[in-house]
């Protein structure tokens, strides 16, 4: 049978006090009588008490040098510890309960006052560990909420994607090949600390699975122009290029539904300018430079690649090498070029990923 009585230490280098404090506290409790300070920490390596009981006036080591000791180790810091001494003034009672002790009790020890104090302190702690423990249960249960949360958004915006790639048989494989490209872009720029304080900012838990939504407008795009057997007139790339408007109302609507949208803000960016150019031409809005949100820069690098290296009814698909360089020639003109130098260190990362994600 286990024995579920509290464990108190008793600590004094007086041997009388020992045999006396321990025959009080033997019937109530599991009691440690320990000699000296040395001992007591000698024991301590095997066994975490409940109370300690110490007294203030030791040779070697006295009770505030213990006290000290223990509340620095993470082992015993929890552990309540009542002075015992003979002594009691208003300075020495200070200085004990300044460095971390619970009471004071004097000596020689009223049985039924010092049996009470040890109950209310027990009491106590017992409360503060079930609230501490209650407290850690209820942020694992909110983490674990938090999680399936996340989880269920990841899965809402991959199976609008898939809806989006169903729809789009020309682009297979696009949206999971695009969203790894961006977490290499990302990852080089957190290691290399470019653009550090936007990227510092960003949550990338939500950043990188908003990335499937950057064509999400493209399910409102009728099929007779989204899977064109050829190249598509002016006025039929007018029309395709209102994805991305019809992307960011997509978004808003579904933002307006949920209190809980911030996954939603780097999709709607990322949706929004994708196909913006750094020296301006690009749409919708014709934003220039560092006008265009980080998102969408790293972004236009991501899909453009993808373009290149794709087939299509108009071209067949473009070897890797060559769509890196490419790439690197339009550094300042389509693309940011500090994003396309980050590029240029990644871009075989980028080859592994087309030839892996078909």
């Amino acid at each position: 049978m286990t024995n579920s009585r509290n464990r108190i230490m008793l600590v004094d280098d007086n041997l009388a006090n020992l045999s006396i404090g321990k025959n009080m506290l033997r019937d109530l409790y599991e009691v440690y009588a320990v000699p000296s300070a040395a001992k007591l920490f000698e024991i301590l390596e095997h066994v975490t008490p409940d109370l300690i009981l110490l007294d203030v006036l030791m040779p070697e080591m006295n009770g505030y040098e213990v006290i000290r000791k223990l509340k620095s180790d993470q082992r015993w810091s929890d552990v309540p510890v009542i002075f015992l001494t003979a002594r009691i003034d208003e300075s020495s009672e200070l200085q004990g309960l300044s460095l971390g002790a619970i009471d004071y009790v004097s000596k020689p020890f009223c049985a039924p006052l010092l049996l009470k104090r040890i109950e209310n302190h027990l009491l106590t702690a017992s409360q503060k560990k079930e609230l501490r423990n209650y407290n850690e249960n209820l942020w694992d249960m909110v983490r674990q909420k938090t999680a399936q949360i996340f989880e269920l958004q990841n899965a809402v915006m991959c199976t609008v994607a898939e809806m989006v790639e169903f729809r789009d048989t020309l682009t297979g494989g696009h949206v999971t090949r695009t969203q790894l490209y961006l977490k290499v872009l990302v990852d080089k720029l957190m290691e290399e600390r470019i653009y550090e304080s936007t990227v510092s900012a960003w949550d990338l838990d939500f950043l990188l699975p908003s990335a499937q939504l950057h064509d999400v407008g493209k399910i409102a795009i009728s099929d007779a122009i989204l899977n064109k057997p050829g190249r598509l007139t002016p006025a039929e790339f007018d029309e395709m290029k209102r994805h991305v408007e019809l992307g960011v109302e997509a978004i808003d609507r579904i933002s307006k539904k949920t209190a809980e949208h911030a996954f939603l803000r780097h999709a709607r960016i990322i949706a929004g300018t994708h196909h913006e150019k750094w020296n301006g031409t690009g749409y919708p809005a014709g934003l220039k430079g560092e006008a265009i949100p980080l998102e969408g820069r790293l972004m236009a690098i991501a899909d453009v690649y993808d373009a290149l290296i794709s087939a299509r009814p108009y071209k067949n698909p473009i070897p890797t090498d060559e769509s890196e360089r490419i790439i690197v020639a339009a550094g300042g003109s389509h693309f940011d070029p500090v994003l396309v130098g980050v590029f240029s260190q990644v871009a075989d990362r980028f080859a592994e990923i087309a030839r892996t994600h078909r």
